[in-house]
């Protein structure tokens, strides 16, 4: 037992040196799983080998004396094992070429994923059923569809989303955000699709609650919790009502047991339909579909994290600050990562507060409306902080006649000084009615494609600057996004963020203030947006910066001239010019030369082995060994070792490391 142990353990401890070795030799970090099995290999024949290696070179006298001297039979029983390692690191290499370190999945992962894609396919197929019983495989494939199945296509796709369950519903209503890249039939269809979830029972959710509290719910200041939700229509949350052992009413945001696996196998499918869309029509390349796939599985992904939700709130409130603007407050202790407590608003939202409005003087209401209307801008030009989702059910009215700002989900956009320069800009050059000046700014928001004719864009844009000083009502500011779809220009999400915010926000003033012009009080109110935006000190302080540092170089402008002209003067004007200076690119260069050189060596070696093992020449070291053939096995061993490194650094591709 004791002998079988110290047999294993001695061939362990020789496959991981030989894996080692091996691995050195290489200059590559194969996969230990292969280098291990190597090095058993090369352990267990090593033996064999050398018995045979002593057979044919004579090695033997007798069965217990040899027939040279034992440093000779030393040196052959090395060398034998120094070419059993050449054969195990060669067939490493084979293995290497056909089958990468990394393409050969874990087993127990090979299982489980075998299992996921299965119930993806499934899920697949049922979404591809879906689309073709509402008539919409043609469509999805880039084939030509007659007029009347294109006007019926908005109709179709809504339909086929609802079916297909609630994250679809939520990607419909996401693209009915999107003016700038849907026609308005598509937008109008998708704006009206409603999440409908399941509902959640108690006991489920109260497991939830009290796994991210760490104990009972009645151990953590809740003095009660409401079993009944107040709301479920999200595709990761139920909202329960509750109230605080000091009578503090909050909400309490729970997410669904099930909403993480339901999540990530509907976003897989939605990404992978998305890549197969793009590459098959037209359509969905300039829709740009993984790129839309994909920023809305990020949002879904970041809905599953209620932390995420916190530090938005926090973010807009320091935005607002003291202003209409209300955002509710965040209990942190009773928060984490599936559950958010926050404070109670009472009202109502604004889409289902027409009779409460209509309560409220036309003059209150005007004001209310612009009040909104000043701050939401305020956040967009100003902060560069916003709420990107002001549809009129995120907008609660409350009894003291301010604004509650609701579902901070992913719906908090980020608008860099620069892009918020553009904006600014661009609002300027409307109320000035140029739209030369318009286009410019726009173009410092969106990317123009190479077919793009600015000619045209710039005739279209001025008709649309004309629109917007002259036009009221709601809807004028959707014309300039019908024209930014029409040219494919491409706008970043976090522009297209601000877009929708202005959209959405132009609706719920409507539903404020019918009369309420979301245009002309946004060029009434642009030059102390841009006194905001741009203060006087601040661009003092700039000037004074920048014309510090003009100055510093400036003074140095005098004799770089001089030192210049002389040179000319005296024909030593000289351009240095420094290949390679990149240290990567010196590092590309002598890892070339130097395998190069290496091939080359190889090469040179095996073929002198070769002479020397067939020249029959030299004195005999063995009964059946020359010292001419000794030396060309050992030299055809330093070649061919050298050759599989070339053959590695080659054609096999190293692992990219993070």
């Amino acid at each position: 037992m004791i002998e079988t142990v110290v047999v294993v353990a001695a061939a362990a401890l020789f496959a991981v040196c030989a894996g080692m070795v091996a691995r050195r030799v290489l200059g590559t970090p194969v996969g230990w799983p292969r280098t291990f099995v190597v090095g058993l290999v090369v352990y267990a024949g090593s033996s064999p080998f050398a018995t045979f290696v002593a057979a044919a070179a004579g090695l033997r006298g007798g069965p217990d004396h040899l027939s040279v001297s034992v440093l000779v039979a030393a040196a052959f029983i090395l060398l034998a094992f120094g070419w059993l390692f050449a054969f195990g690191v060669a067939a490493l290499v084979a293995v290497e070429a056909i089958w990468p370190t990394g393409s050969v999945p874990n087993p127990l992962r090979l299982v489980r994923d075998l299992v996921g894609r299965r119930r993806r396919t499934r899920r697949y197929l049922a979404i591809l059923s879906i689309a073709s019983r509402h008539g919409l495989s043609r469509v999805l494939r880039g084939r030509r569809v007659s007029q009347p199945e294109l006007e019926r296509t908005p109709v179709a796709l809504v339909a086929a989303l609802n079916e297909a369950g609630v994250t679809f519903v939520k990607l419909g209503q996401l693209l009915s955000t999107r003016r700038d890249l849907l026609p308005d039939r598509y937008v109008e269809a998708l704006s009206h699709l409603q999440t409908r979830a399941r509902p959640v029972r108690w006991d489920e959710i109260r497991a939830v609650i009290e796994a991210e509290l760490g104990g009972p719910i009645d151990t953590f200041f809740f003095a009660e919790v409401d079993p009944k939700p107040l709301a479920a229509a999200s595709v990761a949350q139920v909202v329960h009502a509750a109230r605080l052992a000091d009578g503090t009413d909050v909400v309490v945001k729970v997410q669904r047991p099930t909403a993480q696996a339901q999540v990530r196998a509907d976003v897989d499918i939605i990404v992978r339909l998305a890549s197969w869309i793009e590459t098959r029509t037209d359509w969905g390349r300039d829709l740009g579909a993984v790129a839309l796939a994909e920023g809305f599985a990020q949002s879904l992904r970041d809905e599953l994290d209620y932390r995420t939700e916190h530090r938005h709130m926090e973010m807009i409130r320091k935005a607002s600050g003291e202003s209409l603007l209300a955002v509710p407050l965040v209990f942190p202790t009773l928060c984490g990562q599936r559950i958010l407590t926050m404070q109670r608003f009472d009202g109502v939202p604004v889409g289902d507060a027409a009779s409460a409005l209509a309560k409220i003087p036309d003059s209150d209401r005007r004001a209310l409306a612009a009040n909104l209307c000043d701050e939401v801008l305020r956040q967009i030009l100003v902060h560069g902080v916003f709420h990107a989702d002001l549809h009129p059910g995120n907008l609660m009215l409350r009894e003291d006649r301010t604004i509650g700002l609701l579902d901070f989900f992913g719906s908090v956009g980020v608008l860099d000084r620069e892009t918020r320069e553009a904006l600014a800009a661009f609002l300027q050059a409307v109320d000035n009615d140029d739209n030369a000046a318009a286009t410019d700014a726009l173009l410092l928001l969106a990317e123009a494609p190479e077919s793009l004719d600015m000619r045209t864009l710039r005739r279209d844009l001025g008709a649309v600057v004309t629109s917007m000083r002259y036009q009221t009502g709601a809807g004028v500011f959707t014309q300039f996004l019908d024209v930014v779809r029409v040219y494919r220009l491409g706008v970043p999400p976090y522009v297209a963020a601000a877009f929708r915010t202005i959209t959405a926000l132009e609706g719920a003033l409507t539903l404020i203030d019918p009369r309420f012009d979301l245009v002309a009080y946004a060029r009434s109110i642009a030059p102390r947006l841009g006194e905001e935006l741009f203060p006087p000190e601040q661009l003092a302080a700039a000037a004074k910066s920048r014309m510090a540092a003009f100055l510093a170089v400036s003074r140095r402008i005098p004799g770089r001239l001089e030192a210049i002209t002389a040179n000319l003067e005296s024909g030593r004007l000289a351009v240095r010019f420094r290949p390679f200076a990149d240290p990567d690119d010196r590092v590309f260069l002598a890892s070339l030369v130097t395998d190069g050189v290496s091939a080359l060596v190889a090469v040179a070696a095996v073929v002198s082995a070769i002479v020397l093992v067939v020249t029959d020449a030299g004195p005999l070291i063995a009964p059946n060994v020359r010292l001419d053939a000794f030396a060309g096995y050992v030299i055809g061993f330093f070649g061919f070792v050298l050759i599989l490194r070339s053959v590695v650094r080659g054609f096999v591709r190293p692992r990219r490391r993070s």
